[in-house]
C-alpha cells in the first residue's frame, strides 16, 4: 500500500509540473509560469505559484515550451554582436516594454558635426551608424532611444547645413 501510495503522489506532482509553461531566455535563464498572453513585442505571464501578470520583452526570450501541449515556439534569434564591426546588427527600440528582461549597460550617443554639409535624411543616417557603432563597441544588441534631435538651416548653424544628435541607453542579453 504504501508503495502505490508513494507512486500515486510521484504521478501526480509530475503531472501538476508537466502543465507549467516554461520561458527560457537568451541568457540562459529559465521562467517557471504560465503564458497568459503573447502581444507584438512583450509577453505577458504569471510565475507559477503567483498571481501577478509579468512583462518580458520578446527579444529577451529564445522559446516558449508549452507545458500543457508541449508545443515548442521560437520567439527570437539571439542576436550576437562581438564588437563595433558588428554595428548594424544592432536594434534601436523605440519603447521601454520591448527592454523588458534585458539589462542595461550604458549610454550611447550618435552625432553629426556642427559644421558639415548633409540633408536631414543623410544626417539622420549618419548619427543613426555612429549611434550602433557605440553601441556594438560596448558589445550591445539593442539600444533603447531616448532623444532624436535634428536641427536644419539658419537654427542649425551659419553654413545652413544641418545636425543630428541621437542618444539612447544600450542593453544586452
Amino acid at each position: 500500500m504504501k508503495k502505490f501510495l508513494l507512486l500515486a503522489v510521484a504521478f501526480i506532482g509530475f503531472a501538476a509540473n508537466a502543465q507549467v509553461d516554461k520561458i527560457y531566455k537568451h541568457n540562459g535563464e529559465t521562467v517557471d509560469g504560465k503564458v497568459i498572453r503573447l502581444d507584438e513585442y512583450t509577453v505577458i505571464f504569471k510565475y507559477d505559484g503567483e498571481d501577478a501578470e509579468n512583462t518580458i520583452g520578446k527579444y529577451a526570450i529564445e522559446k516558449i515550451v508549452y507545458g500543457k501541449t508541449g508545443r515548442v515556439e521560437e520567439v527570437t534569434e539571439k542576436i550576437i554582436v562581438n564588437g563595433e564591426d558588428d554595428w548594424e546588427k544592432v536594434v534601436i527600440l523605440e519603447d521601454k516594454s520591448y527592454i523588458a528582461g534585458l539589462k542595461k549597460v550604458g549610454e550611447v550617443r550618435g552625432k553629426t558635426g556642427l559644421i558639415n554639409f548633409q540633408t536631414g535624411n543623410t544626417g539622420d543616417k549618419k548619427a543613426q551608424k555612429k549611434l550602433k557603432m557605440d553601441a556594438a563597441k560596448q558589445g550591445c544588441p539593442f539600444i533603447l532611444l531616448t532623444a532624436d534631435k535634428t536641427t536644419v538651416g539658419a537654427s542649425s548653424n551659419t553654413l545652413g547645413g544641418s545636425q543630428a544628435i541621437k542618444t539612447g541607453v544600450s542593453y544586452k542579453y
